[in-house]
């Protein structure tokens, strides 16, 4: 979940810019109708490239890439900042989700109020590393829990790890050097969430989209991209963080 290239022109305009665009292409949650459907496997690499691929095999510390027209090839996994699955073209999205209402910045900082959900025995930890990034607390132990259950060896199909679920190159640029190490894993993906509230200012959904799908898909896309892997978690994670308890702010 490595950040790509550095921010376009539009981005370094500030979040507002995202705001604004999102109000007029909001792709959220739920309930959604689509017109044509492709399946695909993207795959992210740390330099901004993007391969479609048909499939592909996690082999220890190299992903074997399989093309649509037949054929692969492997590569170093640490060279990988993301993979998504099934991406959905929508031609028509309907919100159905009260949980949030798009368009509204709900405010994503460190409140004492706000602790840690799910009584977990990281707690003490998430809350720490939240306080340190000025990260509500219970929005990044909800991430946790939509990323790995909790489960601290966590290691996906994809090849993300830990509590967080960091893939080898995002946890590199976040000097992560023992992924499977509770508070190394938590600092890590904590500050990544850092940078993205600061990218994107306090709008939940397009942090929790930027951490599934990557920054540049945000940006393309103007708001949430229509992946279908993309647009569950989102709403997964919404439902189980309960913004609407929180004052919006405009």
């Amino acid at each position: 979940m490595t950040p790509g290239p550095g921010p376009c022109q539009e981005c370094a305009r500030g979040p507002g810019r995202f705001a604004s665009r999102m109000r007029r292409n909001s792709i959220l949650a739920g309930l959604f109708m689509a017109a044509s459907c492709l399946r695909a496997e993207l795959i992210v690499f740390e330099d901004g490239r993007v391969v479609k691929a048909s499939g592909y095999v996690l082999l220890s510390e190299e992903l074997e890439i399989r093309l649509p027209g037949g054929g692969s090839y492997r590569v170093d996994l640490s060279r990988v900042e993301r993979i998504v699955d099934d991406e959905v073209m929508v031609d028509t999205a309907i919100v159905d989700d009260d949980a949030l209402r798009p368009g509204l910045a709900y405010d994503l900082s460190y409140k004492d109020g706000r602790k840690p959900l799910f009584g977990s025995e990281f707690d003490a930890l998430i809350d720490r590393e939240a306080k340190k990034q000025n990260i509500d607390a219970s929005f990044v132990s909800a991430l946790i829990r939509a990323e790995s259950n909790y489960e601290p060896r966590a290691l996906s199909r994809k090849g993300a790890r830990g509590l967080m679920q960091l893939m080898p190159a995002t946890a590199r640029r976040l000097s992560v050097r023992k992924p499977f190490d509770p508070a190394s894993n938590v600092r890590g993906g904590v500050l990544y969430l850092r940078e993205l509230v600061d990218r994107f200012g306090h709008h939940p959904e397009l942090v929790l989209a930027a951490y599934n799908a990557g920054e540049g898909a945000v940006e393309t896309y103007g708001g949430v991209p229509p992946y279908r892997e993309t647009i569950a978690y989102v709403s997964r994670i919404l439902k189980s963080w309960r913004p609407a308890e929180i004052a919006a702010e405009r």
